[in-house]
């Protein structure tokens, strides 16, 4: 097949491509670094000819409105027409879509299903890596915080798997929800990591207010009875790091 993976060079896109290239398929990367603009569509038609699936593992950057980047991306990808679009998309986004990123995910999702084309939405919770992440975000000087939150991280490398298996078994319209293996606290998991990469770094737990923060704490961003689960869990992706 030839597969063309939207935001190949990002987190789930990088390991999407690895492994439709380990299966070999021939690969085409949409990015803004190998010259593609999904938001303006420079570049899209030529990269885009001939695609036998799309993969929409794009992400937003510094500046980016999530909904505004997330339905243009979706408009230059369905321009192509390609037999078959697998969006990446985040577990339980609408219960929390006061949030940009997730109402900019459920917003994908709309444009999709709108879109005429044969898609299978992939929905997935956080990977390992967010405790890392959060980390960098949550941070006042010397001082570190995370979000209570409730989840089931996944690895990403098998997030990758998953979406090439999903474009290679054809359009679904919704999938099962993918999540790891084992339920989390965020606030444990990133002094778990603190721990891992041989920091000293105290870790705050904090609550955000809103809908978002109660969708965190309570559980409604965590995957339904139905889901299907990685293999990796957060203790083993974290004693990989050592």
């Amino acid at each position: 097949m030839r597969i063309a993976v939207a935001g190949g060079t990002g987190q789930a896109g990088a390991q999407a491509v690895a492994a439709a290239t380990a299966r070999g398929h021939e690969v085409v990367v949409l990015a803004r670094s190998a010259g593609v603009d999904l938001v303006t569509g420079a570049g899209a038609a030529q990269s885009l000819d001939g695609v036998d699936a799309v993969i929409d593992a794009s992400g937003v950057r510094k500046g980016d409105e999530p909904t505004a980047f997330h339905e243009a991306v979706t408009r230059t990808l369905a321009a192509a027409r390609p037999a078959h679009l697998v969006v990446l998309s985040i577990v339980n986004c609408e219960s929390a879509a006061t949030y940009p990123l997730y109402a900019g995910k459920l917003a994908q999702e709309r444009a999709t299903e709108a879109s005429g084309i044969p898609f299978t939405i992939a929905r997935t919770t956080q990977f390992h890596e967010f405790s890392r992440q959060v980390l960098a975000i949550g941070k006042l000087g010397p001082l570190h915080f995370a979000p209570r939150m409730r989840t089931q991280p996944v690895a990403v490398r098998e997030v990758g798997a998953r979406l090439v298996d999903l474009a290679e078994a054809g359009a679904v319209g919704r999938a099962p929800d993918f999540a790891g293996p084992r339920e989390e606290s965020l606030p444990e998991m990133a002094r778990a990591y603190v721990r891992a990469v041989g920091r000293r770094t105290p870790v705050f737990a904090i609550s955000l207010g809103g809908d978002f923060g109660r969708a965190m704490r309570s559980g409604a961003l965590l995957p339904g009875p139905h889901a299907e689960h990685g293999a990796q869990t957060f203790a083993e992706w974290i004693a990989a790091l050592g």
